[in-house]
């Protein structure tokens, strides 16, 4: 592709540009790069945006440069591109994302990272399900949020509920407890989340903590619960990040977690964008499920 390509998606008519732009030096990837992967990872990722209108992290010049926050539907949107209001933050309108071209149009803005909220605009006061960020502190790895990941898969098997888990593309790991009903609201969720990250923190102190204060997560995994309150978001699924390279927040079995840290091997759950795409064509959507699962909140 040239600096300037008029492209037809699906009947719709995009002018995408600085194409040979490189936004990932480290891989030598570029914008006509993060276009194609956007288009390729389509299938699977449009379900996980479908009424829920992104948060999008801009960064025109890649990792090293400037980057933004943009949570209104640019006011320049293809008219073909619809909005909806997104009541718990303050009202503004996002876009909605559900259309091929209207992700293509995304990744020509360099919106490399797409956020999303638990709820739909359909029903913005049930989330679909409960979050919880696993980020570990400073002497502490992805390793360390794969024993507390499985120590948490374990006590939810024994409630009899479903917990889906793929990493964050940055440090760490993101858990989703599915539930996708109308009888918890962000307040049950975010209670639901701390306790059982109290929990954790019960059974293992020195390595798990709750306590969002920077200095007492030294060697330890934050559980961050509050990722639960309604006005904030979640790096999508096969959203890329904002990195040296061009990283993937991927979906995960439960296998490759066991498998990583049985073997100390935390390089085996980092994915760029190729093996992401490569991931999908032998596995599918390993997150489809926190779309489709119906749980209920057991009671505290």
């Amino acid at each position: 592709m040239g600096q300037g390509t008029t492209v037809r998606v699906d009947g719709r008519e995009l002018r995408l540009s600085n194409l040979d732009k490189v936004l990932y030096p480290a891989a030598a990837f570029r914008k006509a790069d993060v276009v194609d992967y956007y288009r390729r990872i389509a299938p699977v990722l449009l379900p996980h945006l479908a009424g829920r209108p992104p948060t999008l992290v801009r960064a025109p010049d890649g990792p090293a440069g400037e980057r933004f926050f943009e949570k209104r539907c640019p006011p320049h949107h293809p008219e073909w591109v619809p909005t909806a209001v997104v009541v718990t933050g303050g009202g503004h309108r996002g876009c909605v994302i559900e259309e091929l071209a209207a992700l293509v149009w995304l990744a020509n803005l360099a919106a490399l990272e797409l956020h999303t909220h638990q709820w739909t605009v359909a029903d913005p006061w049930h989330p679909t399900a409960v979050v919880l960020d696993l980020d570990p502190g400073p002497g502490a790895s992805v390793l360390d949020c794969c024993r507390v990941a499985l120590e948490l898969h374990g006590v939810l098997d024994r409630l009899g509920l479903e917990l889906m888990v793929k990493t964050s593309g940055n440090k760490g790991l993101h858990l989703s407890i599915p539930l996708n009903t109308t009888d918890a609201t962000d307040d049950d969720t975010k209670q639901f989340a701390l306790a059982l990250g109290q929990l954790l923190e019960a059974r293992d102190p020195k390595r798990v903590t709750v306590n969002m204060a920077k200095e007492q997560r030294s060697g330890r995994v934050f559980v961050d619960w509050s990722q639960n309150d309604n006005h904030k978001t979640t790096i999508a699924p096969y959203s890329l990040r904002i990195a040296d390279r061009p990283r993937v927040s991927t979906p995960l079995t439960w296998d490759e977690i066991d498998d990583a840290l049985a073997g100390g091997d935390a390089d085996a759950l980092s994915f760029d964008a190729p093996d992401a795409c490569a991931r999908v064509e032998q596995h599918g959507d390993l997150y489809e499920r926190n779309l489709t699962v119906q749980q209920e909140l057991p009671r505290l």
